[in-house]
């Protein structure tokens, strides 16, 4: 009963089972049974739940109040689910308005069970941030849920129909940060900062300037002392020279820490920001209290913890910006053909359908398939491929690969929000929220942490000067200087910036890693358990071996194959009139095709009778497989099939040939006449040239077992088994039973990963410790299956995905004792005097920040062998 008047955003689609608006990427949940709010081209899409609405004349009586309202786009009542969709203007009205008029119509309105939006708040940078934030938006009535993410800047909040967006955005302003995007999208992108903006900043220019004052101070303090005069005495305390340049370094230096020192206490949270206040506050109390002055402490507070701050957003600035990289690969326009004509249009305005050209050298803005042209395209941003592939009419492309080469003409098959690419970074930054047994470990530990060293800065404060015969102004600085070792920040920081780290450098490989707590479990894996079909092998068909008989050459054995396999639709007949075409064997004529059931096919070839099948079928023909003549070069048939017998170069088919061919996992077809065996043919699916150094890399990295799981024939697995070099096998298994297989495997080892295809081997996958699919580019089964994706159907992958997870396992305990130990370290050593208070800034603040971030940024490094290197290792 919508509007006539009305049309609803292309990018909306509206149904009975809720809005889904993808054009803005949003990221939001929409949940039929309570509603939501998202964005639209047209205004904003607003879900209701009006169950009382149960028949045209509710309905009609909901719309025409509602309709009343300025605004107001398009209205959408759905009486079989009791749900209303609006579209609106948020300028001009919003949902609290609608659920006003819904009840003025004499209907109740289900508040919405829940909705979720992400904001970018680039400032939240640490832990510290984070929680302000976390407990801004907590105190806010009817806020479910928040996730900071201080490692990406954005914060996810789950809210229920009583608040408002700027409730939210209200909330995180009062905590002292600005809000730059409330849309979550995942082409958006905020800049991070580069390092020039960083240090040529506001704070960084304040910072610079409290510095200069903070030497000059010393220079007076040490050196001029002459100089350095009276120039005030407050409250029976005396300012010298010094004294009144330390406090304007800290007037400067300091405007943002106590600013934001405000905003922690404003939202009780004892994080840096707050103590930090409380000891620049603190000294300049003891200097009048005491009459010692510790204006130079303050001031060095001051300046210093500014410089770690700066070092700390720079820091996180690595780290976001590998993530941005991804975010970057997607061209911002797209050129698109309509009506003959060429225009360059935004990429959020391409539909489903339309037709894009991509010229050399430039990347493929969306999904879809080439319609036109021939080229090669680099598809290394999303499948991590080294090679240029290439890609002609009917081939898949993906959004933010590179055009090589030649022209293209594209068919969209998917929109800007939803394409592979953007499923990947939507997936990256959402793999934060995932959190490692270690990072729940670390907040469990910090919420303790704190107070308990806090309240030892207290004890030390007050017990120095009567246990250690200290002044009380000395006692003073070392509370101070606990204060400033009370904050985990780095400690907090150091397992989720790894996870970032070693989620995006993966990303950018080919791996997509759905979660910190997959990478984890990943790197600690102790067997490794491989789908044959399409795993191990290539999944396709191939000939592998052609051995002509009876004077017959190859060519002749491939024409009259292809000529009997042509009209054929079994496997194996494709493969050999593919093998037959690629070797540019020409056709015959055929006629009278018949298909022998379970045995083989019969044709004409140019008039005379041909057969092609298993050697039981020849057998029936009444040949003698075990005495039959080669057609040789000298001696050598081929690779696989050499046992001649010595008179008259004699082939025995039956019992040597045949059994050594089938003994590789290989399928033999005899060709031939009623009169005549003309050759033979083998055919299997070719085991992939990297995987027999796939399973000796994941060896030598320490996976302790390797088990294939496959449901073909025994002679087969064994045949593939030996070939790849796993340490077991398990053939003719059912689905259910590979389930069985990984759930013993989990019971004799700590953690085992199970790679398939993730479509036929979900069950596994999901009953696996960690779940890995291979080749996933662009399959939605598999992206959505699998706990982690190998984007190229690339095995080599393997080892480098076990020695990243590996890796960062280890970056990742070592940030965290480092961290811990450190700050202990400085806290035991403060009550003695072997730690000044610049130090603890330094060394226990943005020193131990700066390195954990150092530290997991080395995951990057981590590249995957070359595939010179594999090929040159295959057997």
């Amino acid at each position: 009963m919508s509007s006539p008047d009305r049309d609803t955003p292309d990018s909306c689609d509206v149904s009975q089972d809720g809005a889904s608006c993808r054009g803005d990427g949003s990221g939001r949940d929409y949940r039929p049974d309570g509603g939501s709010v998202s964005k639209a081209d047209g205004g904003t899409v607003a879900e209701f739940s009006v169950p009382d609405m149960d028949c045209p004349s509710c309905a009609g009586k909901v719309e025409n109040s509602v309709d009343r309202l300025d605004g107001i786009v398009d209205i959408d009542p759905q009486i079989a689910t009791g749900m209303l969709t609006v579209v609106y203007d948020p300028d001009l009205t919003s949902p609290e308005a609608v659920v006003d008029r819904i009840e003025k119509a004499g209907y109740s309105v289900d508040r919405p069970a829940e909705t979720t939006i992400s904001y970018t708040v680039p400032d939240m940078d640490c832990a510290s941030c984070a929680g302000k934030v976390e407990n801004a938006l907590t105190a806010v009535d009817g806020v479910l849920s928040v996730d900071p993410r201080p490692t990406t800047g954005k914060v996810s909040v789950t809210y229920d129909g009583t608040v408002s967006e700027a409730d939210l955005v209200g909330a995180i302003e009062n905590a002292g940060y600005e809000v730059t995007d409330s849309t979550g999208s995942v082409g958006a992108t905020e800049d991070a900062g580069t390092d020039e903006s960083i240090w040529r900043s506001p704070r960084a220019v304040k910072t610079w300037i409290s510095g200069g004052f903070l030497v000059f101070g010393l220079l007076f303090e040490f050196f001029l002392h002459a100089q350095n005069g009276l120039v005030a005495t407050v409250a029976g305390s005396e300012l010298f020279v010094a004294d009144v340049l330390f406090l304007v370094a800290i007037a400067t230096g300091g405007q943002e820490i106590l600013r934001n020192g405000y905003y922690s206490a404003r939202n009780r949270n004892l994080d840096i920001d707050f103590l930090m206040s409380v000891a620049i506050l603190g000294a300049l109390v003891a200097s009048v209290v005491f009459g010692e002055a510790l204006y130079f402490e303050a001031a060095t507070l001051a300046f210093l913890f500014s410089v770690a701050e700066l070092l700390e957003r720079y820091s996180m600035d690595r780290a976001r910006n590998s993530l941005e990289e991804l975010m970057d690969l997607s061209p911002d326009e797209a050129t698109v053909k309509r009506d003959g004509d060429e225009e360059a249009v935004s990429v959020d305005e391409v539909t489903v359908g339309d037709v894009v050209v991509v010229r050399p050298g430039e990347k493929i803005p969306m999904d879809g398939v080439v319609v036109d042209g021939e080229s090669a395209v680099n598809q290394a941003p999303i499948t991590g491929e080294s090679v240029p592939v290439d890609k002609t009419g009917g081939d898949e492309v993906y959004a933010g690969t590179i055009n090589e080469g030649g022209y293209l003409e594209v068919e969209v098959t998917s929109e800007a929000g939803d394409n592979t690419l953007s499923r990947i970074v939507q997936m990256v930054e959402d793999a934060q929220s995932n959190k490692t047994e270690r990072e729940q470990f670390v907040e469990r530990f910090s919420s303790y942490y704190t107070p308990v060293v806090v309240a030892f800065a207290v004890v030390v404060t007050l017990a120095s000067p009567s246990v250690l015969g200290t002044t009380w102004s000395t006692a003073v600085v070392y509370g101070l200087t606990l204060l400033v070792l009370a904050c985990p920040c780095a400690f907090v920081i150091s397992t989720p910036v790894s996870v970032v780290s070693g989620i995006t450098s993966a990303a950018k490989n080919g791996v997509l890693i759905k979660g910190g707590n997959h990478l984890e479990a990943m790197g600690a894996v102790e067997a490794v358990a491989f789908d044959k079909t399409g795993t191990l092998t290539k999944g396709e068909l191939t000939v592998t071996d052609v051995v002509p008989l009876n004077g017959n050459t190859e060519e002749d054995v491939l024409r009259c194959a292809r000529g009997l396999e042509a009209r054929s639709e079994h496997p194996i007949g494709e493969a050999i009139v593919e093998q037959a075409t690629t070797a540019g064997v020409g056709e015959r004529e055929i006629d009278d095709f018949e298909s022998i059931t379970g045995k083989g096919v019969r044709a004409d070839l140019d008039g005379q009778p041909h057969y092609a099948g298993k050697p039981g079928l020849f057998e029936d023909l009444g040949f003698d497989l075990s005495h039959v003549h080669a057609t040789t070069d000298g001696g050598v048939v081929t690779q696989t099939a050499r046992t001649i017998c010595d008179r008259n170069n004699c082939l025995d088919l039956l019992h040597e040939t045949v059994p050594a061919l089938q003994s590789e996992g290989k399928t033999v077809v005899l060709v031939g006449t009623e009169d005549e065996l003309e050759g033979v043919i083998a055919v299997a699916d070719e085991v992939r040239p990297e995987a027999a150094r796939t399973v000796a890399r994941l060896r030598e990295l320490g996976v302790e077992h390797t088990i294939m799981l496959t449901g073909d024939n025994e002679r087969t697995a064994r045949a593939i088994a030996e070939q790849v070099g796993v340490d077991e096998f398990r053939a003719e298994l059912l689905p259910d039973e590979k389930v069985a297989a990984i759930e013993e495997l989990n019971d004799e080892y700590d953690g085992v990963a199970m790679v398939g295809d993730g479509v036929n081997d979900a069950p596994a996958l999901a009953t696996a410790t960690v779940g890995v699919a291979m080749g996933a580019a662009g399959t939605d089964t598999a992206l959505e299956t699998a706990d982690i994706a190998l984007m190229g159907d690339d095995l080599a992958k393997l080892p480098y995905l076990y020695e990243l997870a590996h890796d960062a396992n280890g970056v990742i305990r070592q940030n965290i004792w480092a961290s811990l130990g450190v700050k202990a370290a400085l806290a035991i050593g403060v009550p003695f005097s072997l730690v000044p208070i610049w130090l603890a800034v330094l060394a226990g603040d943005a020193g131990m920040t700066t390195a954990v971030t150092a530290n997991a940024m080395r995951l990057s490094r981590i590249r995957p062998e070359s595939v010179e290197a594999v090929e040159t290792t295959a057997p």
